[in-house]
């Protein structure tokens, strides 16, 4: 991690709850005791189940929420009772956007940059992420990708130092969440702190620099992504073969007909999976042992199976937040 003082800093954070969030009236803690710490030149991610508390951190982080214990610094003051010096050197993406419906895009980015001294050009962001084909249609007729297109770019046009970014691939196409992927990466590169929330753990992985995992409100894991993924699991360290075969083996079986005999089930392990993740490309997730790889090759055997490509893949992030999950229940 960068050696330049932090751009956020959450310590012990907790929050509660009255009446509204419990039925029978108690106080409930949605966070206790979260704490992360974010740089400038970095991508943090908070990841965690939904009820986590993931948004409730951020939004204490952001200032919009103000905490029931502990302390957040952003850019060394407190959010939450700061004025506009220093939310001018902050962008928010939210997940649901919250932006007027009747406006159209470049209307409302204008808008949104006259508000702060330095913005960003407007005609670049909007450029840059697609923006101008929707310049004549009001923001209650984009589809979802593209308000979250929009979301995006209000949060980078006052050219923050800081920006929290909830979700900001979700919804969309893989063209333009490639472009998103590219302008994090500049951003990064330009020094600003990003920090973000997804539940596509291929974009977390792709993006991070430091992960976060928490869990009923609190952390339960942290490090860099190849930090996390080198962790061994309680148990063995599990591990994912791909191979590329004939479409159709994650199939149950067929009637017979059809000129080709059908697969009969790969059965191994609880939590062992058989993915077919496009037409003959396949997973085989969570093996926790060699026997577990000779089982699968009997299998191939027994159903004519002739693989024209294996290779045994790392764990991945998901890989060690679903068995964090996993724990979570068993606990």
């Amino acid at each position: 991690m960068p050696h330049s003082a932090p751009s956020l800093v959450v310590d012990s954070l907790r929050k509660d709850f009255g009446p509204v969030a419990a039925l029978d009236g108690r106080m409930v803690r949605v966070l206790n005791g979260v704490s992360l710490t974010a740089h400038a030149g970095a991508v943090t991610t908070l990841l965690g189940s939904n009820g986590a508390g993931k948004s409730t951190t951020l939004a204490c982080a952001q200032g919009l929420l103000k905490p029931d214990g502990g302390t957040v610094r952003l850019l060394g003051q407190d959010p939450a009772t700061a004025g506009s010096p220093l939310r001018s050197r902050v962008g928010v993406m939210l997940q649901d956007g919250g932006l007027p419906p009747s406006a159209k895009p470049l209307q409302l980015l204008r808008h949104v940059a006259g508000m702060y001294a330095h913005p960003a050009p407007v005609g670049e962001l909007a450029a840059r992420l697609g923006l101008d084909e929707l310049a004549h249609t009001t923001i209650r007729r984009l589809s979802g990708g593209q308000r979250q297109r929009v979301a995006l770019a209000a949060a980078l046009v006052g050219n923050p130092e800081v920006v929290f970014l909830d979700e900001p691939s979700a919804g969309l196409d893989p063209q333009s969440r490639q472009t998103v992927f590219d302008l994090i990466g500049e951003l990064r590169s330009r020094g600003l702190c990003i920090v973000l929330t997804t539940h596509l753990m291929e974009d977390a992985q792709r993006l991070s620099d430091y992960v976060y995992i928490i869990d009923a409100g609190t952390n339960v894991a942290e490090g860099t992504v190849s930090e996390l993924t080198a962790r061994a699991t309680s148990d063995a360290e599990s591990r994912t073969l791909a191979f590329t075969a004939r479409p159709g083996l994650a199939a149950e079986p067929a009637g017979a007909g059809g000129g080709r005999r059908p697969a009969t089930p790969l059965r191994l392990a609880e939590g062992t999976a058989l993915v077919e993740d496009s037409p003959g490309q396949y997973r085989v997730t969570s093996l926790g042992s060699p026997a577990d790889l000779a089982a699968v090759a009997a299998w191939w055997a027994a159903n004519g199976v002739f693989p024209t490509s294996i290779a045994m893949e790392p764990r991945s992030l998901e890989d060690v937040f679903l068995e964090i999950a996993e724990g979570g229940r068993r606990g």
